[in-house]
């Protein structure tokens, strides 16, 4: 009889341990994994002691002490971000993602807008291009899968040029500098911080911006729906209380 309190004492034990390793956080309540891409200065970057930082970064956890939730920020890099939502393996992600009716349609939800944003292009900085109509037959970066990519895309048959694909925008950007291709497309705060903050051989290109749209954090399934309406709800509290405004400015001045 000993043996058999003694084997269910250890065997719930083991199921409590479990269920604390299970993504509880210390306050009883739900530890939420979001997913980032750590390669988009200044909303989400490796800092020189190998801590995130940036806009988003602090946005996120602003809200989060706001709201009274625990989380846990992976860099997984931005393909790879959607594909662990989409597969459960995360449950949001933040990373300078634009709202747009596309990602809608194709099961994106997404939070209220926290920052207005266009794309725009950029060439190397002893480069003559001045605009789209100087593009015919040379060939331009964009990073797949983002908003920068459709827009170069939706620009490439009326100007004559073609569009090549890479991972992540410090790759892309290399690419620019060393000629590799003629110019790249990306979010234009993100070019110009890494522009000024890097020492980019860079420039942008005045007159090549689209129209601003929204960026939002993101869940694909309903079962995060509480985290999306937490993210809402810290948000407009931060921006009544000023943490917003104070956050922006120490990123963007």
């Amino acid at each position: 009889m000993k043996k058999r309190v003694l084997a269910s004492l250890l065997a719930l034990t083991m199921v409590l341990a479990i269920a604390g390793c299970g993504g509880k956080a210390g306050n009883g309540g739900k530890k939420w994994i979001v997913a980032t891409d750590t390669s988009f200065k200044p909303f989400e970057y490796t800092d020189e002691s190998g801590n995130f930082v940036g806009i988003d970064v602090d946005i996120l956890a602003a809200i989060a002490a706001d709201q009274g939730f625990d989380y846990d920020l992976q860099s997984l890099g931005w393909d790879a971000s959607i594909a662990a939502c989409q597969a459960g393996q995360a449950d949001g992600m933040i990373a300078g993602a634009s709202i747009t009716q596309e990602r809608k349609d194709s099961g994106w939800m997404f939070s209220d807008g926290y920052y207005d944003a266009n794309q725009c292009m950029a060439v190397a900085a002893d480069s003559i291009i001045t605009g789209f109509d100087q593009l015919s037959g040379q060939s331009v970066a964009v990073k797949t899968g983002t908003m920068s990519a459709s827009y170069a895309e939706s620009l490439a048959d009326q100007y004559g040029f073609t569009v090549t694909y890479f991972e992540d925008s410090p790759t892309m950007y290399q690419a620019v500098v060393g000629g590799q291709v003629a110019a790249c497309f990306d979010d234009t705060p993100i070019m110009a911080a890494n522009i000024k903050d890097g020492g980019l051989a860079m420039k942008l290109v005045e007159g090549t911006g689209n129209d601003p749209a929204a960026y939002g954090f993101a869940i694909f399934s309903n079962d995060s729906y509480e985290l999306l309406d937490m993210f809402n709800k810290g948000l407009a509290n931060i921006k009544a209380n000023g943490k917003y405004d104070e956050i922006l400015k120490k990123y963007l001045g």
